[in-house]
């Protein structure tokens, strides 16, 4: 096969939208708050970002980056292993240690690139890697470059994880099981209580991704883990900044102090430049402002119970589970295509998952819930979801 003929096939999938507009080909041409944004020359609601306690414009975090600029510059031209180290990287990882109680952190220039670089220093040769079946693609591109032995399990499923463990020979602690506490794609919870207790049984650490639960879940938001009560007994928590923390980068905390060995062995982390000045100082103010005011979790679950209930009032399909983002089942792939363009047309944003991001005829739109969205936004968006969902007959399709 030529090399370009899978670039030729995801082009022939691209016509699929023509002749409206198409993710990856829609522009956000002005930022007018944390939740409006201008696309096409028109208003729009963002209902597709991660932006969960709005804190993009947030005073003090713009501040933060503005000063990190003017005293240090834009960039730090180095990985954190040659000169790529400044004071503000160690202080935001005595923070973010500190913040979840840890002994340990790490700090990485995107939060895949945490995956990456944790997963590919741990295991090797002779070891395994279970990973929940639904895991994100950093999960499992961190899998692939490690000479492991890799076992997936049924998504959620604690009593599959137990089944895979037994399996495996009695031995050293060689065992790393992956899972996330708040999966992206359906907003669904890990039973991290159980799965924990499974690790523990059968002697096998706990990496936990909490990259969509940082900041939202957890009586200090520090995510499922913490929000479940087994913090404590995880061996590895990865966070990413580019969610609730607002910014761009990534974090492991850990009570191991053999974390410090991947500022040399994680390849992924040797040979990338660190965080720039304004980003890190950006995330430490992020940070401060999410321990000082717990409210703005109060405020997200409160916008996210509202937005749920005027789509089910609708006739939508949504997830079972209450979590910042709301995924609205959709099924058929040029159903869903349609729905999205709608959408867009009438000034809603939100995220369209479709083929191969799913399975056929399991298409996706993921509506995200952020505090910064008013009553007005969530009524505006549901007018909108109501009106178009009718004239396309989505709300009136049983969904299977």
């Amino acid at each position: 096969m030529d090399l370009l003929e899978k670039l030729r096939a995801v082009e022939k999938r691209r016509a699929k939208f023509e002749p409206g507009p198409a993710p990856g080909a829609t522009v956000i041409e002005q930022v007018l708050g944390p939740c409006e944004v201008v696309v096409n020359g028109r208003p729009t609601l963002m209902f597709g970002s991660n932006n969960y306690l709005g804190l993009t414009l947030h005073p003090e975090i713009v501040a933060a980056a503005r000063d990190a600029v003017a005293q240090y510059g834009t960039g730090t031209t180095g990985s954190r292993t040659a000169n790529g180290t400044l004071a503000l990287h160690e202080q935001l990882e005595r923070d973010l240690a500190g913040w979840f109680g840890k002994r340990h952190a790490l700090i990485f220039s995107t939060g895949y690139q945490a995956n990456l670089s944790l997963i590919g220093a741990l295991c090797g040769p002779g070891d395994v890697i279970l990973i929940d079946s639904d895991s994100h693609a950093s999960i499992y591109d961190a899998t692939r470059q490690t000479a492991s032995q890799v076992i997936g399990f049924r998504h959620n499923s604690s009593d599959s994880l137990r089944k895979k463990l037994e399996r495996l020979p009695r031995g050293p602690r060689n065992r790393l099981v992956v899972v996330e506490g708040l999966y992206s794609i359906r907003g669904d919870v890990a039973p991290l209580t159980e799965i924990v207790e499974v690790c523990r049984t059968y002697g096998a650490y706990l990496l936990v991704d909490e990259a969509h639960s940082l900041g939202t879940y957890g009586p200090n938001g520090l995510g499922c883990a913490e929000e479940q009560g087994v913090l404590e007994h995880v061996d590895f928590v990865v966070g990413t900044f580019s969610k609730s923390l607002a910014g761009v980068g990534g974090v492991c905390v850990s009570d191991h102090r053999e974390l410090g060995a991947l500022h040399f062995l994680a390849r992924a982390y040797v040979f990338t430049a660190s965080g720039s000045p304004s980003n890190v100082a950006s995330v430490q103010a992020a940070v401060r402002v999410i321990r000082e005011h717990p409210e703005l979790r109060d405020q997200l679950w409160a916008n996210v119970r509202r937005l749920r209930h005027g789509l089910q009032e609708r006739g939508y399909a949504i997830g079972s589970t209450e979590s910042p983002i709301v995924p609205i089942f959709t099924g058929d792939e040029e159903r869903t295509i349609a729905l999205w363009q709608g959408l867009l047309t009438e000034g809603l944003y939100v995220n369209l998952i479709v083929p191969p991001g799913c399975p056929q005829d399991e298409c996706v739109l993921r509506a995200s819930c952020s505090a910064a969205h008013t009553p007005e936004h969530i009524t505006r968006a549901l007018d909108v979801l109501g009106r178009v969902g009718a004239e396309l007959g989505v709300t009136r399709v049983a969904l299977s």
